[in-house]
């Protein structure tokens, strides 16, 4: 059986928690980090030596980092769902993958979430959460216009692009901060908390990691 290890609420977990359970893959869930702690013992540190979660055990093969725990989960269990088999279809695909990562997740998850969320009001750069936020709605204006016409970002069923991207739309809609007008992306979300598997995974209640940056 497959393990996941990581607190559910880590967005990072949430992601490879929230495919598992689309692709209906039997598996158990231990939690560390966090209020669990864990991710310092010589046992975790040999599975991942970043010390960091998520991480994924299926047999004697470890995975850490959640975009390539989510590849290998669509590709040695999706059988062409979320990842398609075409090598030209899954580039468009991992380019989205690839501009969460890099571009969307260091503006919202640190600039946004951390900046404003978890960092105690005192301690609060509000310029440079000011500017994120700017970032941030650039960013979903984007996915906005991606959105046109369309359910899912890249085809007519989810795809990894919807589940790295999706996993934030949680915390952003729920964040007491300035949001522009994007409806498209509104109807996204919408359609998203109609999935069992995004209400249980990814719509996880974050209120302990409020003013924390060690936790």
């Amino acid at each position: 059986m497959l393990t996941l290890l990581g607190r559910r609420t880590s967005s990072n977990v949430q992601k490879v928690a929230w495919l598992l359970a689309e692709l209906d893959i039997e598996h158990r869930h231990i939690e560390l980090g966090g209020a669990f702690g864990g991710l310092d013992t010589p046992e975790f540190r040999m599975m991942n030596p970043h010390g960091k979660v998520p991480v994924l055990k299926d047999g004697d093969l470890v995975v850490w980092e959640s975009h390539a725990i989510l590849h290998y989960l669509a590709a040695a269990y999706g059988a062409g769902r979320f990842w398609s088999e075409d090598p030209g279809e899954r580039s468009q695909v991992d380019q989205w993958v690839d501009w969460a990562q890099t571009v969307l997740q260091p503006d919202f998850l640190l600039g946004v979430f951390w900046g404003f969320y978890r960092t105690p009001e005192e301690h609060r750069d509000c310029d440079a959460i000011d500017k994120a936020v700017e970032r941030c709605a650039s960013h979903f204006k984007l996915v906005d216009r991606l959105l046109e016409e369309k359910d899912w970002l890249l085809a007519p069923e989810p795809t990894l692009a919807d589940i790295v991207i999706g996993t934030h739309l949680y915390r952003y809609f729920e964040l007491e901060i300035q949001r522009p007008e994007i409806l498209n992306v509104r109807k996204w979300y919408d359609r998203l908390q109609q999935r069992e598997t995004y209400r249980q995974h990814v719509m996880v209640p974050f209120d302990e990691l409020y003013g924390r940056l060690s936790f």
